[in-house]
This record gives structure tokens, C-alpha cells and sequence, in this order.
């Protein structure tokens, strides 16, 4: 029996980093070289950590393209305290309803917090169909009054992936990008705001990326609490309370990698790509032994959702996987099955290791 390894750990998140980041981190908690001291214990008003928040902001926006109309913003409380301040700023209030999606587990969870604030109206719901696929263009009939369009762009329970941008560019995009944010190049500056929790494609659990224009919050109520009000952490540069320093550090080598020894997001997606169609080439040539849960259209290339023949051998799988190493494969327990997350940290290699121990446990089963 194998003991569990990062290189081989397909967890929907907190997710794998890469090698070198983890080599860096281990440094960075014994002594920052440039400082000496842990990170651990370096104090959120040094003049170092102000250096730190500067070349990660600067960074998101060399990877995405932006300029500094936009506010980078690293934030607590995961995309789930998004879910509330999103509309406690941009809907209270408001007579008109904002538009929602709910293409699965994460966008209902959303909707839930959205409908404490004000008006919603859901555009379209893929729970009828239990969020098997996503939506066409010819099935969204956007409103040009709308506050926000709001969507996930992955959702990870499901394993759906959008392909392409949606809504109108009169109405303020907002988006979820939590699972596959920084995985590919996107239109960054067609979107009002993008949010995502760090512990998928860029870092351990602890902050979340808010990347917003100046324009959205113009019309902001300003009555709403400091901790949630976005205009106190732009004013004091993501140091509104004693942040998350180590968490921040760590999305910053990350970013250091992605530009540096990655060389960008054009050629992690290109990664990305190659790792998701092995995957599904085991699945599509398995016989239906492996029956994806997403429409292939649909298919995310961050999250393979699937289910085998039986409650037994996914029990016999899990159990199996486990012994040779692997880890994070049971699928999400709203759905169950299986789940394989190939987010960025995780390597073309892993994945044909677990493409060759599904082929022989099919041998095996099947």
C-alpha cells in the first residue's frame, strides 16, 4: 500500500501546488530569505508584506491583461462571503432584478444569499436535468435592465465548464471563476468583477481574489459595514485587518510560476487541455464502464465527475485507488461517484497515472 502523495492528489481543493511552490513554502516557513523570518510570523504591516500585496496585484494583472482601472483586491471568507457582499452592494435596493444562473450545486448557493437582498430572477436552472449540461445561447433571454448578470464559470461539484463568455456587455458581468481561475487566458476586462476563493488553481484556503472595476461601485450603499465593504479594502490596499499574510504569500509564488516557469496562461491552458482529453479519452473508451456526468459539451476541463456501474466498485475503486497512492477521488456528496480535479498544480504525468490504473481496474472489473 502506497502512502497518499501531493503529486498524485486529484482533491476538488484545497487542491495540489505545484512542486516548486511547495519547495518554496517549505523554506518560507523555517525563514523568508529576504527576511529571515517565518511567514509565519511576519507582521502584516511590514513593509515587506506592502511588497508582497503590490507584485501580486501587478502580476494578476500582467496574467489577465489588465490595467489599473481594475482593483485587485485579496479578500476572507472564500467565494461564499462573495455570494452575500455581491449583492448587498449592487442589489439592495434595487427594484429591478439581477440575473442569475443555477448550473449547479455552487450557483445555488448564490441564489440562496442573493434572494436576502433583493430582487433575483434566474435566467435559467439545469436542476430539472440534475445539472447535467449547461445552457445555450438561445436559452438565455437577458434583460438590458438587470443590475448584474451573475454565473459560475466552472462548477466544480458537476463537473461543467462554460466555453464562453455570457450576457450583454451593457449589463455588469459578474462572475465566479473559484475553480479555474488563472487555468486559461479569459476576456478579463469584458467582465464588472470576478471573484475567486484561492484553494483550486492558486493557493491554499484563506483569501480570494476580487478583481473589480471602479464604475460598479458607484452606486454602492454607504451604510453597509467596513469588513464588507469593498470600498475600506481598497482604501487600505487588502490590509483592512490583519490578513491572511502566509495564504497571500503563497498565491504570490504561484503567480511567480505561472509567469516564469509556466510562461503564461496561454500555455497552462494549453496544459490544462491536454491533461482534461486524457482523461476523457479513458472515459469515452471504457465501454460506459466510465459514465461522465457532463454533457460533453459541457465538460470541464478542471473537474471529471463520473460514476462506475456500481455503488460496490466505486466503493472497490476509492478503496483500490487509495492503496496505489492516489487521493481526493470520491466525488462531492451531494452527487457521489467519482471525481478527478486537474487543476493547475497537477501534472500531465499524474494524470496518466491515473488514466493507467483505471484502464487496469476496468481489466480487472469490467
Amino acid at each position: 500500500m502506497h502512502k497518499p502523495s501531493n503529486r498524485l492528489n486529484f482533491s476538488g481543493g484545497p487542491g495540489a501546488l505545484p512542486e516548486t511552490v511547495l519547495q518554496q513554502v517549505q523554506q518560507a516557513i523555517a525563514a523568508v530569505p529576504e527576511v529571515g523570518l517565518s511567514i509565519l510570523g511576519i507582521s502584516h504591516r511590514s513593509d515587506w508584506f506592502a511588497a508582497v500585496v503590490q507584485e501580486l496585484e501587478d502580476n494578476i494583472r500582467t496574467l489577465l491583461g489588465l490595467n489599473k482601472e481594475y482593483h485587485v483586491l485579496f479578500l476572507q471568507g472564500g467565494a461564499t462571503q462573495q455570494f452575500s457582499m455581491i449583492p448587498m452592494t449592487l442589489l439592495r435596493g434595487k427594484k429591478t432584478p439581477a440575473e442569475y444562473l443555477h448550473t449547479g450545486y455552487w450557483s445555488g448557493k448564490a441564489l440562496a444569499e442573493a434572494k436576502r437582498e433583493g430582487p433575483i430572477r434566474v435566467l435559467w436552472s439545469g436542476e430539472s436535468e440534475n445539472f447535467s449540461r449547461l445552457p445555450s445561447d438561445a436559452e438565455l433571454d437577458y434583460s438590458p435592465d438587470a443590475p448584474y448578470l451573475h454565473y459560475i464559470s466552472n462548477e466544480t461539484v458537476e463537473g461543467l465548464q462554460f466555453q464562453r463568455m455570457l450576457g450583454r456587455d451593457d449589463v455588469p458581468r459578474v462572475c465566479d471563476m473559484s475553480s479555474d481561475f488563472l487555468s486559461r487566458p479569459c476576456a478579463a476586462d469584458r467582465y464588472a468583477m470576478i471573484y475567486a476563493h484561492a484553494q483550486k488553481n492558486i493557493g491554499p484556503a484563506g483569501v480570494t481574489v476580487v478583481l473589480l472595476r471602479d464604475e460598479i461601485l458607484k452606486d454602492a450603499p454607504d451604510d453597509m459595514p467596513g469588513f464588507l465593504n469593498y470600498h475600506s479594502h481598497i482604501k487600505a490596499h487588502s490590509i483592512y485587518n490583519t490578513p491572511p499574510v502566509f495564504s497571500i504569500y503563497v498565491v504570490l509564488l504561484v503567480t511567480r510560476w505561472l509567469l516564469n516557469e509556466v510562461g503564461g496562461l496561454n500555455n497552462m491552458a494549453a496544459l490544462n487541455t491536454q491533461k482534461a482529453e486524457l482523461l476523457y479519452r479513458t472515459l469515452d473508451q471504457s465501454d460506459n464502464f466510465y459514465r461522465g456526468h457532463a454533457a460533453v459539451a459541457d465538460r470541464s476541463q478542471m473537474n471529471v465527475s463520473f460514476n462506475l456501474p456500481s455503488k460496490e466498485l466505486e466503493q472497490r475503486f476509492l478503496q483500490e485507488s487509495s492503496a496505489a497512492g492516489f487521493s481526493g477521488l470520491a466525488g462531492h456528496r451531494s452527487i457521489g461517484g467519482m471525481r478527478a480535479s486537474l487543476y493547475n498544480g497537477l501534472t500531465l504525468s499524474a494524470v496518466k497515472e491515473l488514466a493507467g490504473f483505471m484502464a487496469e481496474f476496468k481489466k480487472a472489473n469490467g
